[in-house]
């Protein structure tokens, strides 16, 4: 089946050398630029430098290869930095593998049952407001390298990290402070010169030369983390014990939610870039397939990652073949370069992560949001923010669709209305059309569910008619609870002796009343296509 069929396979019926050569060339630039980031998010997750490496070396390739797009960049993101943490500081690296194998395992079932499209229910707002949130978090988890604060504390939540942070303030190192802003300065404005070469990796050099030739004095990947290797990493299987499963299961449902939504916004966005198609299902499998492989080798989570994905198309790739390529080169680098990694300060690991979350942190939808949006919308942003930011993304995303579907339900409802046609003042309504004497019509709009059923006790309250005709043409769909609703007026008006005629059912409305057999309840002949013949079938149930 074509929607399980990994892209690759796809693109190399018609691969070529040509397109092989830029595939490489834009493979070798992605693994450049994604040098820096996989340390600098490792060491925001609170692990090592190398499990960075690992991470885009093993799920980068396995997700290219078995992945639905043609040119998604996996990595690890910053968006797992906080939720990663969290785990590692509850749960150590043993406990990381087997979440991530777990959400691994998710994104698998997810993808077999095809539940990749539903992507677009995630409300715009909920995704700009835990983007905003984590940007911060990431911000404010940068603020003690970029200023060179001591302390010996290791916070885990944003607040209490503010809160230390300004607690040793007095303990600032200037010379950190110049490294990181020299750094900063670079990730801002060499991209307005060139962008054919990453301005991490040139603010990197800079910040290796300053500790090298100047006599500046700050901490260093290598004194932070001194047993660095570069070997390759060999296979582990984590525990599996039920207990642990239960500990860590929520963790895992985190980061395989949030390891779909990332990864398919970014097919998405290349797909616009590519005049391409995604196949969503394929990429949620190749997630999973790819976490599990990450896990496994000593790896974090890991998603399609938008900036790399963008400079992969910038620089010509165009198949999988680069994603593959750029994990090759990584591989390369972490054997050959690794130990040089020691010397990268920390400032300078600092100042990318900051840039990071400047360039995620969506501010321009956010303004728009609050500018423009109706103030729903704009407390179910504000609060998936401030959730983000003081607990974490879990609580932000489940308490934002909350709040998301309980505003729908009051929109739908208020939507949904119900006029008798004598209180009407339209064309259609009682001037135009004789109504016999002892017969009500009621209009009905909108669909009708258990937020709106209430309006249908306004017609139970009225019992001094013969007939009753509900006119249903402006209704779109009806639930259980209408349903249930609708049985009980029925009775009322049966044990009343009044005739219930509807008028111009839709289809999934009558199917839905078919299906609970209201229809031999009300009677097969009292359904009528249109108004004009639901009239004179009133008028003959009078007679």
């Amino acid at each position: 089946m074509k929607e399980f069929k990994p892209m690759l396979f796809s693109n190399l019926k018609q691969y070529n050398s040509q397109q092989f050569v830029h595939d490489v060339i834009a493979g070798i630039i992605v693994a450049i630029v994604a040098l820096p980031l996989s340390i600098a998010l490792a060491l925001a997750s609170g692990v090592g430098p190398e499990e960075g490496l690992y991470t885009a070396i093993i799920a980068g390739f396995l997700i290219s290869f078995f992945g639905g797009s043609r040119v998604q960049i996996a990595g690890p993101t910053a968006a797992f930095a906080t939720i990663v943490a969290g785990v590692v500081a509850k749960s150590g690296m043993d406990g990381l593998a087997t979440a991530t194998v777990l959400a691994g395992i998710l994104l698998i079932i997810m993808g077999v049952l095809k539940l990749g499209k539903l992507i677009k229910y995630i409300p715009y707002t909920i995704t700009t407001g835990f983007t905003a949130g984590i940007a911060v978090t990431i911000l404010v988890g940068q603020l003690k390298d970029f200023f060179g604060v001591s302390y010996s504390e290791k916070p885990i939540e944003t607040i209490e990290k503010l809160s230390v942070f300004f607690e040793n303030i007095t303990t600032i190192n200037l010379h950190a402070v110049v490294v990181g802003a020299v750094c900063l300065v670079i990730l801002f404005l060499f991209p307005k010169l060139t962008r054919k070469i990453p301005a991490s990796l040139i603010a990197v050099f800079a910040g290796i030369a300053m500790v090298s030739f100047l006599p500046i004095d700050v901490n260093t990947i290598g004194e932070l983390y001194p047993d660095i290797s570069n070997k390759l990493p060999t296979p582990h299987l984590p525990d599996f014990s039920i207990e642990t499963i239960r500990t860590l299961f929520p963790d895992a449902l985190t980061i395989a939610v949030l390891a779909g939504i990332e990864s398919l916004l970014s097919c998405v966005v290349a797909d616009g870039m590519v005049n391409s198609k995604h196949r969503s299902n394929m990429e949620l499998v190749a997630q999973g397939i790819g976490n599990v492989g990450s896990a496994m080798f000593g790896g974090i989570p890991a998603t399609g990652a938008i900036a790399r994905t963008a400079a992969n198309v910038d620089n010509g790739g165009r198949t999988p073949v680069a994603g593959m390529v750029h994990s090759i080169v990584l591989m390369l680098t972490l054997v050959l370069l690794m130990p040089y990694a020691k010397i990268i300060p920390m400032p300078t690991i600092a100042a990318i992560l900051i840039n990071v979350a400047y360039n995620m942190c969506q501010w321009k939808p956010f303004t728009s949001i609050i500018k423009k949006a109706p103030k729903s919308d704009i407390m179910v942003l504000i609060l998936t923010f401030i959730l983000t930011v003081v607990f974490d993304i879990v609580v932000a995303i489940e308490f934002g669709m909350i709040l998301t579907a309980a505003l729908f339900i009051k929109r739908m409802s208020d939507e949904t209305g119900i006029r008798k046609w004598d209180d009407a003042d339209d064309e259609e309504s009682i001037n135009l059309r004789s109504v016999p004497k002892g017969v009500h019509v009621y209009e009905l709009n909108g669909p009708l569910f258990f937020g709106a059923v209430g309006i249908l006790s306004t017609i139970s309250e009225n019992m001094d008619a013969k007939c009753v005709i509900l006119r249903m043409r402006s209704v779109t769909a009806i639930d259980v609870t209408a349903l249930k609703t609708l049985e009980d007026l029925c009775v009322k008006l049966n044990k009343k002796g009044i005739t219930l005629i509807l008028s111009h059912v839709n289809e999934q409305p009558l199917n839905s009343i078919r299906k609970a057999g209201l229809d031999t309840i009300i009677g097969a002949e009292n359904f009528c296509e249109n108004i004009d013949s639901a009239l004179k079938k009133a008028e003959c149930a009078i007679k």
